[in-house]
Formats: C-alpha cells, structure tokens, sequence
C-alpha cells in the first residue's frame, strides 16, 4: 500500500483539491480514498482502466461526495467573543431552603392531574414518551403539566421559604 501511496498520491491531492478549498477537507478525502481504495481493490480490472483512471475515478467520486455533504451543512457563523457581548445580568433565583416534608406538602396542593404525572416521572422514572402511552395525554399536555406543576411548586416553596426562618435539616 506505501507504493500505491507514494505513486499515486499526487493525483489523489490534485483531485481532491479540485473539489474543496479547505485544505484540511482535501486531506480527509486523500486518506478516505486510499482507506477505500484499500477496501475494493478486488474491483479493479485492468481490461476495464489502468491503474490511475481507477484511482483518479475513485479519488474523484469521494471528492464530489463530500463536495455534497458540506453544501447541505448550514453555514454557521461564529460567536463574538465574550468580552465584546454586552453584559446583562441575569437574574436567577435564590436556592430554595426547603426540607422534604416541606416539598412533599407543596406538591398534595398541585392538581391531581399534575400529581400524577409527577409521580410517573419523578417516583417512576418514565420518560415523557412513556407518560403519554400510559395515560393516553397528549405529549404537549404531559410536558406542559410537568412544566407548569415545577413552576408552581417553586412559587409555593418560596413562599413557605420567604414565611419561615431557615434551619438546617439535620441529616
């Protein structure tokens, strides 16, 4: 394979080249045509072509691949630098200090639709696919409940949080 290589790698370069402006691109389609020439070399028939029209046929139709595949990529642009961003605070909220009775009494108060679905994904551990097969809810419900529930049950652990003075649970 190192004489295929040394031989025929100008060719397989001018190819790829032809095809990709990225240098690094153009390696990748080098080395992927000699792995693949590797691969099917039983294929070649020398009453068909020589041996560079084979390579050259082989090395060209990788190229032109991978010439597609980068086309259908989006073209993405890159991020400016952090520094360069404007600085926004964000505002987040403060940890909650809450026991497990505590959550436990805030989630009796959510509906009993919303408790059971919570019980399915927190206790059960079913996934939100599974959540809809077994209650027959639309996905956007269960995943709205869910979210609505947490939300809810946030506000009424601040509140509790907010009324009553902290004391570390002991362990």
């Amino acid at each position: 394979m190192g004489n295929c290589i040394a031989k025929y790698s100008p060719l397989v370069w001018s190819i790829a080249k032809r095809h990709v402006q990225d240098h690094s691109a153009a390696e990748d389609i080098v080395q992927e045509t000699f792995t693949d020439l590797w691969k099917s070399a039983k294929r070649y028939d020398p009453a068909i072509a020589s041996e560079s029209t084979f390579i050259g046929l082989l090395s060209r139709r990788r190229a032109i691949d991978f010439a597609r595949k980068e086309s259908r990529r989006p073209q993405l642009e890159p991020m400016p630098e952090a520094e360069s961003l404007p600085y926004a605070a964000i505002e987040s909220s403060p940890p909650l200090r809450c026991d497990s009775s505590d959550v436990r009494a805030a989630l009796k108060e959510l509906p009993e639709e919303t408790q059971k679905i919570f019980s399915l994904h927190f206790d059960e551990g079913m996934t939100h696919p599974e959540i809809v097969e077994k209650t027959g809810l639309p996905l956007g419900t269960v995943k709205t409940r869910l979210r609505r529930g947490l939300i809810d049950l946030r506000n009424r652990l601040s509140r509790l949080d907010n009324a009553q003075p902290f004391s570390p649970a002991s362990p």
